[in-house]
């Protein structure tokens, strides 16, 4: 499904997105994948980076490469990210002939929903990294954690544009669930325009994701979930040595 936000709104994105965590967000996940590695991750493959305003607070010293689906968004990144390799592809299926210290699957993760998909995921993550590299996955909720709730935000300004979130599972038995979002964007010239689309979400359990991951190759490491400042699931994975 191609979602307008990633396509003919992606322009926007800078303007939708505007938040003031970014910086502590790759703070946090630079430790855990580092910590995780046991020493520092000098190569990162990030898969879905969307706009790049995660990976635009990575230390520069660092090799980043971004991959995404939507050439659109990956515009956005390279916007902000100009020193850094931006790829097109599908992260289910995208082969590089590259290996990395670590791979990184934030919250495109959401976006796969079936296990197939994800079991798919996690092989082109163990594909991209050598023996001992480090797979960090953060999606934004679990099974174990949904509930039904709005957030909301955006930018003020003109240009600009507020964006409003409904979360909601119409069916608690299936892998899904729904985000109903509302975008007010505000032009140049002061026009208004309201834009209402859904995306579909996936929703693993915990026990899932973990089968997942050691099917794919990988040894969880131990106390992977848990709650912390910043984070509040993620899954830290090795990829185990032949």
């Amino acid at each position: 499904m191609s979602y307008r936000l990633y396509t003919d709104l992606a322009e926007w994105w800078p303007y939708v997105s505007q938040r003031t965590s970014f910086a502590a967000e790759a703070s946090v996940h630079l430790r855990l994948i580092d910590d995780a590695r046991g020493h520092r991750a000098e190569t990162i493959l990030e898969l879905g980076c969307g706009g790049g305003l995660l990976a635009k607070e990575f230390d520069a010293d660092r090799t980043v490469v971004l991959t995404d689906l939507s050439p659109q968004m990956l515009e956005q990144s390279r916007q902000v990210n100009p020193s850094r390799e931006h790829i097109l592809g599908d992260m289910r299926s995208m082969r590089i002939d590259r290996k990395f210290d670590a791979v990184l699957l934030h919250d495109s993760v959401m976006y796969l929903t079936s296990p197939e998909d994800l079991a798919a995921t996690f092989a082109t993550a163990a594909a991209h990294l050598d023996e001992g590299g480090v797979l960090l996955v953060l999606p934004d909720v679990v099974k174990e954690t949904f509930e039904e709730g709005s957030v909301s935000g955006g930018s003020f300004g003109t240009p600009g544009a507020q964006l409003l979130e409904w979360h909601w599972d119409p069916d608690p038995n299936d892998h899904t669930y729904r985000v109903d979002m509302c975008f007010m964007l505000r032009h140049e010239n002061g026009r208004m325009e309201v834009i209402h689309e859904h995306h579909e979400m996936g929703l693993f359990d915990r026990t899932t994701i973990c089968r997942l991951l050691r099917d794919a190759g990988f040894n969880l490491v131990q106390g992977t979930v848990w709650e912390a400042v910043d984070v509040a699931e993620f899954f830290t994975a090795i990829k185990k040595t032949s």
